[in-house]
């Protein structure tokens, strides 16, 4: 089942102390489009975060920023911090790993690209790999983690390959603080310190915030917990983000053992207490709802939230050839389905279907302009979103365009374990090739409301018990 959306704009710091501050139910002033996006996407919400698996791909080893408490090391399986990893991945290694791990883990939800640098200092590793991501595995999120430095003009990039998720490291929103917290910043071809490079750095985050906000990208803020830094500045950081739009505050407490090497923990700025951890956040929490289930994973992090199971994928176990993803993805829509509502999903009156839709309220989307498509479950429990696929489609604002057969074929492929497609509208030819595939085409509820179309729809259809009176002649 979605999880809950009711409203409690006030965050975290009002909840029932023991009920432990996070974004779970779609609290805190989550719309329904939020609650969600971010239902299956294990960083994002605490209600996924035991049913989903993600996956971090190490291919951005360059960085723009030196933060005092990161120590980058890529060939390391002791650690267990960002910036860490085992392998660094090329394109074509990072989309065979993700191939494996999507058949090996169906629960995988999401795919992300947070270092073990930043990503967007590494444009064309990232974006190549994003690209080959998004043809290779339509049926997964994609989501990146960078410090925001290149954001304001990567968004447009992010937004064509459809990713929804993007987490900024935002430690301050004050050039005097900012400056203790990094050494300096390469920006333009030019390296800056002190507070002339934490100011820009804020600006840029700023700026990149803001463009995402603008294309409908949820944005989650990561600050890292600095005693003495601040621990009683990142309250004010909570109003500024909220204000801007960020969805969800992140605070984690710093990691600063001498052993990793770090500029802190080097010259014995210490951690902070749990106890500190948990005031900062209440703090914060009055303003923003509050993240408290983050394990600050490792850059190529594989598994459940808590476990890593990234050693059991490493290249050298990887089979070289990788079977046709179709059969793959149509069992993981299954068990996710399953994982979604609560096993309901294989009740034999169970449907899967598929929406166009632009945000995810309404089937408002014309099917041959569709680039993503919602997947839903309708049963007697309701009407449960499992996930989404992406496909090819691009018309370039035509009005019909649903009969290029190149790109129609990878589309009614990608959609033919379907029991129906709902759109606003839908050509001739592509309707014919759907009932030929044994999908039946739906308009009827075209710009109504998802659910309720849904939950109407299945209500008509012909069920297991009615099915076997009738065979028995005793309609």
């Amino acid at each position: 089942m979605t999880e809950n959306n009711s409203t409690m704009r006030q965050g975290c710091g009002s909840q029932k102390k023991g009920s432990g501050c996070g974004s779970s139910g779609g609290a805190a002033g989550f719309s329904m489009a939020q609650a969600e996006k971010v239902a299956h996407h294990p960083c994002y919400s605490p209600n996924a975060h035991h049913k989903y698996a993600r996956m971090h791909l190490a291919v951005a080893p360059a960085c723009n920023v030196q933060c005092n408490y990161c120590n980058r090391k890529y060939d390391c399986a002791n650690e267990s911090r960002p910036g860490v990893v085992s392998e660094l991945l090329n394109v074509e290694q990072a989309l065979q790993k993700a191939r494996a791990v999507a058949a090996a883990i169906p629960q995988l939800s999401v795919i992300g690209i947070a270092g073990p640098g930043d990503p967007l200092a590494n444009q064309t590793r990232t974006f190549d790999t994003l690209e080959g991501l998004r043809s290779a595995l339509p049926d997964v999120k994609l989501c990146v983690s960078t410090n925001g430095l290149a954001l304001p003009q990567s968004v447009d990039s992010l937004v064509a390959l459809g990713v929804d998720h993007v987490t900024i490291t935002m430690n301050a929103i004050d050039a005097h603080v900012s400056a203790q917290i990094y050494d300096w910043i390469y920006f333009d071809g030019v390296r800056y310190r002190g507070k002339e490079g934490a100011q820009i750095l804020i600006d840029q985050q700023i700026e990149g915030m803001r463009k995402l906000m603008e294309n409908g990208v949820l944005v989650k803020i990561n600050s890292v917990l600095i005693p003495g830094v601040n621990d009683f500045h990142l309250a004010e950081v909570s109003h500024a983000i909220r204000d801007m739009g960020a969805f969800l505050h992140n605070i984690m407490p710093l990691i600063s053992k001498p052993e990793h090497g770090t500029y802190y923990g080097l010259n014995g700025q210490r951690e902070p207490t749990a106890e500190e951890v948990t005031q900062v956040r209440e703090r914060s929490g009055a303003f923003m709802p509050q993240m408290a289930h983050c394990q600050q994973c490792r850059a190529d992090a594989v598994g459940m939230l808590g476990e890593d199971r990234s050693q059991e994928f490493n290249l050298s176990a990887l089979a070289p050839q990788q079977k046709d993803y179709a059969p793959v993805m149509q069992q993981r829509t299954k068990i996710q389905a399953a994982i979604a509502s609560a096993g309901a999903s294989e009740d034999a009156d169970a449907r899967l279907v598929a929406v166009a839709t632009q945000q995810g309220m309404a089937i408002d989307q014309h099917f041959g302009h569709a680039k993503r498509f919602h997947i839903y479950s309708v049963n007697s429990e309701g009407v449960t979103l499992v996930g989404e696929r992406h496909v090819a489609q691009d018309c370039n604002g035509q009005t019909e365009c649903d009969d290029h057969d190149d790109v129609m074929t990878d589309t009614l492929s990608l959609l033919a374990d379907m029991d129906a497609v709902f759109c606003s509208r839908l050509g001739l030819g592509p309707w014919q090739k759907l009932e030929a595939a044994g999908v039946q085409p739906v308009v009827d509820y075209a710009w109504q409301p998802i659910r309720e179309a849904l939950s109407a729809w299945w209500q008509l259809q012909p069920k297991a018990t009615e099915v076997k009176l009738h065979v028995r002649g005793v309609a």
